[in-house]
Formats: structure tokens, sequence, C-alpha cells
């Protein structure tokens, strides 16, 4: 439980720092490449931060007890 919230700490993180990235997709023919860019709200970000934060905090008291 600890190793998610770690993990999703560091993807709020990113997608606070970050709030698009580019995708690309290749098509059925190799000249033909799509780029897409996804843009992430960071109200998403936030929320996974946060939920990161509350998963790392309850393991730690759990291993303390």
């Amino acid at each position: 439980m600890r190793t998610i919230g770690i993990i999703l700490v560091i993807l709020g993180s990113l997608a606070l720092a970050y709030e698009t990235f580019r995708a690309e997709r290749d098509k059925t023919t190799p000249v033909v490449v799509a780029e897409r860019t996804v843009w992430i709200p960071p109200v998403v970000g936030g929320i996974t931060l946060v939920s990161g934060l509350l998963l790392t905090a309850v393991a730690y008291r759990q291993k303390e007890e």
C-alpha cells in the first residue's frame, strides 16, 4: 500500500507540473504519424497527489502500531 501511495504521489506531481503531453501513434503506413496533445486537468493531478499522500500516511501509521 505504501508503494502505491508513493507512485501516486509521483504521478500526481508530474501531472501538476506537466499539464499536457504529446502522444504519437504510428498509423498503418510508415509515413503517417499522428501526433496528439492530451491535456490533463489540474484537478486530476491534485486528487492523485492527495490520494497518494493519504495512502502513504495510512501505511506509515499502520507500520508504527
